[in-house]
């Protein structure tokens, strides 16, 4: 998701008018080559060449994209705007998925864009409420949650292997491999559901981390696909679900949901995340309670059978969740402080 997210706000930051480079890390060998333009207004250069000083606005991504720019020379730039997923406090919390070093790393980050950089853009009011109660109130807070793209793919082969079931359920997402707990979690709730669904619905794991949990039998996991071939499991599927690694998300959204919407694909979601919302807004899906497997299996069945607006959920997306809508917010600021 952060690539994607990486790439798809450059296109449309650059479709509004900015110049756009993206710094990468290149292999040694490569990093002397000239930039790459990846599309009108967005260019891919090698990190260990960017000259931050070039550029009027610098963006991180995540915690590791400010640690990136601290270590190679940046976070001194006067105009950085460091944008977050998660949130995570001094302590473990309930809700947040992060714990222990991996979670001090994470906070020691956050104090460190908190007294340096010039915004921090978070996903949802709760982020926003739980970095003023650690960190201290602060000007320059952006609120900007994920969203789904503007221009898709059309539909085109079926990459589902042939119907062994009426239903077809797809979870497109990711199984943290970097997270133990959160990876058991979120492969138990597939395999319960595939358990309860055998024989009238199949439930479909797509992308990336360990999938030594899911049962075979009954999930079947047809592996990492690119961001393009994506979206055909989306067009191809009955159901597309969401389930979470608690009983609630804190402060970090599921993406599924935009992308989900925009594909025309029905949703059952369990709840607790802080974008629940946008299921019961576009009126596509349901939203059931966490860890309820049993209705949302049943939700999973009554959702594949119900007759849709599917053109409505798109236009729905389209006029509510893009990311060229999600870019106007940083529009507005860069013509605010750079009016040339």
């Amino acid at each position: 998701m952060a690539r994607i997210q990486l790439v798809e706000t450059a296109r449309a930051l650059a479709a509004l008018g900015h110049e756009v480079d993206i710094a990468t890390a290149e292999l040694r060998f490569l990093a002397r080559r000239r930039p790459i333009v990846m599309a009108r207004g967005v260019r891919r250069v090698p990190l260990t060449r960017a000259r931050w000083s070039d550029y009027d606005a610098v963006e991180t991504n995540f915690h590791q994209g400010w640690e990136t720019l601290e270590r190679y020379g940046g976070s001194g730039h006067p105009f950085v705007i460091a944008k977050l997923g998660s949130v995570v406090g001094p302590e473990d919390m309930a809700g947040i998925y992060y714990y222990g070093r991996d979670r001090e790393r994470m906070f020691d980050t956050q104090r460190a864009i908190h007294e340096r950089a010039r915004f921090v853009t978070l996903l949802s009011r709760a982020a926003q409420e739980l970095w003023a109660t650690t960190l201290g109130p602060r000007e320059g807070h952006l609120l900007v949650p994920g969203a789904a793209a503007t221009e898709i793919p059309d539909v085109g082969r079926d990459p589902f292997p042939p119907r062994d079931a009426a239903v077809r359920v797809v979870f497109s997402g990711n199984l943290y491999d970097w997270e133990p707990e959160g990876n058991r979690v979120l492969s138990e709730k597939l395999n319960t559901l595939g358990r309860i669904l055998a024989g009238r619905a199949r439930v479909y794991f797509v992308g990336p981390g360990r999938s030594h949990h899911l049962d075979s039998r009954v999930v079947t996991n047809l592996g990492v696909a690119s961001y393009e071939a994506s979206w055909q499991h989306m067009f191809h599927a009955d159901v597309g679900i969401v389930v979470s690694a608690g009983a609630f998300m804190h402060n970090n959204e599921s993406t599924k949901l935009y992308h989900y919407l925009r594909a025309g694909l029905p949703i059952v979601s369990e709840s607790g995340f802080p974008n629940d919302h946008v299921v019961t807004e576009s009126g596509f899906g349901y939203v059931v309670p966490s860890g309820d497997m049993e209705t949302m299996a049943a939700r999973i069945l009554d959702a594949a059978h119900q007759p849709w607006d599917r053109a409505a959920a798109v236009r729905y997306a389209l006029e509510h969740h893009t990311w060229q809508a999600r870019m106007r917010t940083y529009d507005e600021l860069l013509r605010s402080h750079f009016p040339s």
